[in-house]
């Protein structure tokens, strides 16, 4: 009996033990407030903080990173301090000097976005029904940057592009996603747009700092880069 409660001591111990190491090798990140370098009529008001949210929201939901909360680090020091000033309990106060530190920091900016509608008819919208007869289009890029924190370099840098649109007759069922001003443009080619872009985002940044650099996962995305560049010089008329 002692023997068999050992050996599930040892296999619950070995797992924790993997558990942690494991955790330890995820890259700590932290992502920035989005910024706007365009006209976007949609970026407004709190859009930036908002899109910050969705990829935090993101990333965590992978697994593969540690994600630190920033915006919400003011709390997190109050409630050590509190826990320091001798007014809490020393079995459950928060110690000091356990934030973790980010390895990296996320720096994403909306460096180009074009939208174009076209046909005629207008649309009907009912209980969260929407029925419209326009074709619409919607393009973006974000300009992407990984900052290391230790030395202040770029770590790595990256376009993410994206293209949404409609056609024809659509039907879009409203339901929750996006936060705040971008809320109304949930099912529109401008929000499956943003959608695309913060996807293609943790994606990019799975293959760029989970797997490496080196690794097969970045032809993919060297692919892709070396089109967006060839595109870019096309649409370019030099005289």
């Amino acid at each position: 009996m002692r023997i068999k409660v050992f050996l599930l001591f040892l296999f619950l111990f070995s797992i924790s033990v993997f558990s942690q190491g494991y955790a330890s090798l995820k890259p700590r990140i932290g992502v920035l407030r989005f910024t706007n370098h365009t006209s976007a009529g949609w970026w407004e008001g709190s859009v930036g903080t908002d899109l910050q949210d969705m990829l935090i929201a993101e990333l965590a939901s992978t697994n593969s990173f540690r994600v630190l909360e920033r915006r919400e680090l003011d709390a997190v020091l109050n409630e050590q301090d509190l826990g320091a000033s001798g007014m809490v309990n020393p079995r459950t106060r928060s110690r000091l000097g356990n934030i973790t530190g980010a390895k990296y920091l996320i720096a994403a900016t909306l460096s180009a976005f074009e939208q174009n509608t076209s046909g005629g008819g207008g649309g009907l919208s009912f209980g969260g029904i929407s029925l419209g007869g326009k074709q619409e289009k919607a393009y973006m890029a974000v300009d992407l940057k990984v900052i290391d924190v230790e030395t202040g370099e770029i770590y790595d840098a990256r376009t993410v592009e994206a293209t949404s649109k409609s056609s024809g007759i659509s039907i879009g069922v409203s339901h929750r996603g996006f936060n705040g001003h971008l809320g109304e443009y949930q099912n529109t080619p401008v929000g499956k747009a943003i959608r695309a872009c913060i996807m293609e985002i943790v994606q990019y940044l799975e293959c760029s700092l989970v797997q490496g650099k080196d690794s097969g996962c970045m032809d993919e995305y060297d692919a892709k880069e070396r089109n967006r560049r060839e595109k870019t010089k096309g649409s370019i008329q030099l005289d």
